[in-house]
């Protein structure tokens, strides 16, 4: 039985009856025979489909968000937010997969010569629970309108979240079989992934689920895209705007109560401006507001699961024991855990050198721009980096210079439909979102004619 728990509170809000081996089959199959009808139909009527499905979402907004919040406790504000966010990508795709996975010409010798794109097949997606609606329609929303079909393995505390979302799909008109989820435990992953009727693999979570899924992928020959952790670094420069910085670092840290891959989790500052800078940013703190997060001016919410909190404890304790400061917060009662400032962190430290899932941040100086970037690039993530300055052509020519898969000046690092999505080194591979992201789940086929 998979159970759903609110973790603000502790009570029991839903149970799942996990698949048996024989109803997993019944499913693929169900998949893979509706993938022969789906591929045939037009970019026309797929688009009309997700235009339903974005409205269905904006419709029962309210009701998918209270949801997301008992299951995994985001503050509610920002669980609308999240649902905004998928009819975005619904309706982003709708305007532009056609274009997007049109016919390439490409002038050789041949009369004709073009690159198409076309659907795979049946692909798996196995979701975290951090954010349960829109790490599942940023891949759903490009594959589904590519011509394939989703199958989601979801993560088993937001399984009340994983059937909402078969649903919205269902009511938006998508026929039976386009989009399943799954209701079943890690164990069965592997098992699925071997079998002949998915032809493909895309995995956001931990480093170590990413490493196993990766494994079994390659060992079948079938392709994979990864997005895992990451220690993103936030590079406050002393010609930057302070007061504006402050507010951004902030943002990116603490928001979804810091259980965020692309949270800015080192805030890496110019020796000279710490001080002020670090006043600023602890005073904005301060006035985040913790509590209940079905209240409305709640910011700081609690966290998924207790034994997550008690984790994020261990590497702040190791850290502190190794010479961090803590000047703000420090404490955690049960999967409520204070948003936390720790100052003097070194290289060495867990809560630089590893993914802080949850809202504690390391505060690192350097004095110069070469410094900076060593301590941005030594971290073995990728995800991405933010940097604070106002001297923008110089901030520019820095950009070549980080390692990490996306670089924002002046910004949080964030998502958007409009761009490519992913990391480098142990953050992932291959790209969500953008038409680089619908073209990772197709078949790019080379067409040559020639004439006699």
């Amino acid at each position: 039985m998979i159970i759903s728990k609110n973790p603000y509170t502790g009570e029991e809000i839903g149970r799942n009856k996990e698949l048996t081996k024989k109803e997993v089959d019944e499913a693929l199959q169900v998949a893979h025979e509706r993938y022969g009808t789906w591929k045939k139909t037009s970019f026309k009527e797929r688009a009309d489909l997700l235009i339903k499905a974005a409205k269905e979402l904006r419709n029962r907004k309210k009701e998918y968000a209270e949801t997301i919040s008992r299951e995994m406790g985001k503050p509610i504000t920002q669980s609308l937010s999240e649902v905004e966010k998928c009819a975005w990508v619904c309706e982003y795709y709708a305007e532009n997969a056609e274009k997007q996975l049109a016919p390439e010409t490409v002038e050789t010798d041949a009369h004709k010569s073009y690159i198409s794109y076309e659907p795979i097949g049946v692909v798996l997606a196995v979701m975290p629970w951090n954010f349960p609606f829109w790490q599942v329609f940023r891949f759903a929303a490009p594959a589904l309108i590519a011509g394939n079909i989703g199958i989601l393995k979801h993560a088993s505390n937001v399984m009340i979240s994983a059937n909402n979302i078969q649903n919205i799909f269902e009511r938006a008109g998508f026929p039976k079989g386009c989009f399943q989820n799954l209701p079943i435990g890690s164990d069965k992953v592997e098992e699925i992934i071997k079998d002949k009727r998915i032809r493909a693999v895309t995995l956001t979570g931990s480093m170590p689920a990413g490493s196993a899924v990766a494994s079994v992928a390659g060992d079948q020959i079938k392709k994979s895209v990864l997005e895992l952790g990451g220690s993103n670094a936030l590079v406050v420069f002393e010609n930057a705007n302070l007061e504006e910085a402050a507010k951004t670092c902030v943002q990116a840290r603490f928001q979804n109560t810091g259980q965020s891959c692309i949270a800015g989790k080192r805030l890496i500052l110019q020796v000279n401006i710490s001080e002020k800078f670090l006043d600023l940013f602890v005073k904005e703190v301060k006035e985040l507001k913790a509590g209940d997060p079905m209240s409305e001016d709640t910011y700081i919410g609690v966290m998924a699961k207790e034994d997550l909190a008690e984790e994020l404890e261990e590497q702040m304790n190791k850290s502190v024991k190794a010479g961090a400061k803590i000047i703000i917060g420090g404490k955690r009662k049960g999967t409520f855990f204070e948003p936390t400032v720790l100052t003097h962190v070194t290289p060495d430290m867990p809560v630089f050198s590893e993914e802080t899932f949850g809202p504690v941040i390391s505060v690192t100086t350097f004095k110069t721009e070469d410094e900076a970037i060593d301590l941005v690039n030594r971290s073995d993530f990728g995800l991405g980096v933010s940097i604070f300055t106002e001297d923008l052509k110089r901030a520019e020519e820095l950009v070549p210079r980080f390692e990490d898969g996306a670089v924002f000046v002046n910004e949080l690092v964030k998502s958007d439909p409009r761009l490519p999505f992913g990391g480098t080194k142990i953050s992932g591979y291959g790209r969500e979102l953008s038409v680089q992201g619908i073209r990772e789940f197709v078949n790019k086929k080379t067409v040559y004619f020639n004439k006699y």
